[in-house]
């Protein structure tokens, strides 16, 4: 494993290398997106920029929520120091969050500056799953969100790694699983946004898209900082929330047209 890498005598870690990039990734995406609908390049990448500072605070709030109760028990433990303070800053991300609070500051972007909701969100939908993909790389190199004890070839030792993933037992490697339906989610939205007329529609399509393939690699996760309520992990709720509101949104779009049709 490589959580990390030396690049011109400076240690980095390879998790933050695979955001940069994914971050970049979906930013390229959203601006190339955006040019279907005439929209300024600039005010799409300040968008994106605002989406990705407010995913980055919404991941690492839900964090916070979700482990608080260890989180106060580290802290007694080791006491209130920068150590303990460092290493929750460096560490602890929930996607979930950085999706609601990445939507939150795109949101408030969009009405401070009085730009269209629709063209900026279906813009940048498809981008999502591309730099979630990317994130998911770099969390197998960390050992984050790790899998299941699994018997080799598939399972895998994640040696060297700097997260809380067991060195001593191959695991299923879940993070590699999600990444790549990550990769082909995007790439479907992709193809219904340059095919379809109303591109909205990539939106309740990530909805449930991406609620499908969280709840399938849930089943895969071993990793205990997810937090358990009624036998679902949080992410399993927010998956199915996530769903309903898909459905809901397909379902409002079909009565527009349906409503339109008949006028």
């Amino acid at each position: 494993m490589y959580p990390i890498i030396s690049l011109f005598g400076l240690s980095l870690g390879t998790y933050g290398i695979c955001c940069v990039i994914g971050g970049a990734l979906a930013i390229w995406l959203a601006i190339r997106n955006g040019k279907r609908f005439q929209q300024d390049r600039f005010a799409m990448l300040e968008a994106c920029v605002w989406a990705l500072i407010g995913g980055f605070l919404g991941a690492k709030l839900l964090y916070l929520l979700i482990s608080f109760s260890d989180i106060m028990e580290m802290f007694q433990t080791s006491g209130w120091n920068w150590d303990t303070i460092s290493s929750l800053l460096e560490g602890g991300f929930v996607f979930y969050g950085g999706l609601l609070g990445g939507l939150a500051a795109l949101l408030l972007y969009l009405h401070h500056f009085q730009l269209p909701y629709g063209v900026y969100l279906s813009s940048i939908t498809p981008a999502v799953p591309l730099a979630h993909a990317c994130g998911r790389i770099g969390c197998f190199f960390a050992g984050c969100c790790y899998g299941i004890p699994y018997d080799p070839p598939i399972g895998i030792c994640l040696k060297n790694a700097i997260g809380t993933a067991p060195t001593d037992i191959p695991l299923f490697p879940v993070q590699l699983l999600e990444s790549g339906m990550d990769f082909l989610l995007a790439e479907l939205l992709q193809l219904c946004f340059r095919k379809r007329t109303r591109k909205t529609d990539v939106i309740p399509f990530y909805c449930i898209g991406y609620a499908g393939i969280r709840l399938f690699t849930e089943r895969f996760r071993y990793d205990s900082e997810r937090g358990i309520y009624f036998s679902l992990a949080t992410s399993e709720w927010l998956s199915l929330a996530l769903a309903l509101c898909g459905i809901l949104l397909l379902l409002v779009s079909f009565l527009r047209r349906k409503k339109a049709s008949h006028q």
